[in-house]
């Protein structure tokens, strides 16, 4: 039978953690985030304005975490803002 280490039994339990919580974080993110859509979707500039604060307080708190990097929560974040100027353009 092979040797485990202890380090390597700890090393798996910590990336099992790890995972879990990212997965929360970036759950929270896509909920945000299709709701934006969805408000998009029915041109609803007013509460799209104020899903888009929600997403992009989501999306820098998973960057804090370290879930998300920096670069591609600013790129979806971009994205999502020339949405709602798009909507607003209309």
């Amino acid at each position: 039978m092979a040797v485990v280490h202890k380090s390597a039994i700890k090393r798996a339990r910590q990336a099992e953690k790890r995972h879990h919580r990212n997965r929360v974080i970036l759950h929270g993110t896509k909920t945000v985030v299709k709701k934006f859509k969805a408000t998009i979707q029915q041109q609803d500039a007013q509460s799209a304005q104020t899903l888009l604060r929600e997403a992009t307080s989501a999306l820098h708190k998973a960057v804090t975490k370290g879930t998300l990097h920096r670069n591609t929560a600013s790129r979806r974040i971009s994205q999502l803002a020339t949405q709602l100027n798009r909507l607003a353009a209309k």
